[in-house]
């Protein structure tokens, strides 16, 4: 393990409880980030933080594909993805993505979804990215909008940060600000850049559903919330149930949440 991978490594451990703070939603998320970075038959495929499996899932829905390896620093993710898998094609393994243990120019693509913003060294993550798909190949990614774009944990985290001033709003990571991907990928060399936005629901079926994900302590909204103490977190619920409902009886809600996603080909 690598220095520049602890810190996501000690954010995400718990895969269950991933699944209901995120992954429900990185499935919804991987069908448009396929189609914006494209996929061919006979592809070979490297998902950078894989996380639970969403993205190296849903590739095989897109192209007959030859390969999909699955990378991720969290050796329970990797092992939740394993007991999901029934296609031979699909393998997972621990890596760092910062060393990526593979040979250049092994994969036709690369693909990272939701992790890039989480590692502290995402330009050398990019750069592995880039050294192992062929020239001509494709590299991209999507990272949330956390300051614009995740209006279900903004509000979260605006009320927290107004009820203990300590709390720190972690809304601009690595690689979150407007053209910053596209920036990124254009100083490695790469080709054709483009960056766009895409567009997710998240909807929830009551404010339990809303809720209690937050409190198993996974991510960065977990965490936030495990911070507080028992006062603080107990006001935080009852004003987010308020937001929630919005005076309307409790009950399904969606929120429209934005990714960034940026694609580039890697020169001859």
């Amino acid at each position: 393990m690598s220095v520049q991978d602890t810190a996501p490594a000690k954010m995400f451990q718990n895969a269950e409880a991933y699944e209901r703070i995120m992954g429900r939603w990185s499935r919804r998320l991987a069908p448009p980030l396929i189609r914006f970075g494209g996929l061919s038959d006979g592809d070979r495929v490297l998902d950078v933080g894989c996380g639970t499996g969403s993205l190296s899932f849903a590739l095989p829905d897109f192209a007959n594909v030859a390969a999909i390896t699955g990378v991720d620093l969290a050796q329970g993710y990797v092992e939740f993805a394993r007991t999901r898998n029934t296609d031979p094609r699909i393998t997972f393994q621990q890596a760092d993505a910062c060393n990526l243990p593979f040979e250049d120019k092994s994969f036709d693509r690369a693909f990272s979804m939701l992790v890039l913003h989480f590692i502290p060294d995402s330009v050398r993550a990019v750069s592995e990215m880039r050294r192992i798909v062929r020239p001509g190949g494709m590299v991209a990614a999507a990272v949330w909008d956390e300051y614009g774009g995740l209006p279900h944990f903004r509000m979260l985290a605006d009320t927290a940060a107004v009820l203990d001033p300590s709390v720190e709003r972690r809304l601009f990571l690595p690689l979150n600000a407007p053209d910053e991907m596209a920036s990124l990928w254009r100083e490695l060399g790469m080709l054709n850049v483009e960056q766009t936005s895409l567009l997710i629901r998240m909807e929830f079926s009551c404010f339990d559903d809303y809720w209690r994900p937050f409190t198993r302590g996974e991510g960065p909204p977990g965490q936030l919330v495990a911070s507080l103490s028992e006062s603080t977190r107990a006001t935080l619920q009852e004003h987010m149930r308020r937001a929630y409902i919005a005076n309307r009886p409790d009950g399904p809600r969606s929120f429209a949440c934005v990714a960034w996603a940026c694609r580039g080909i890697v020169p001859q």
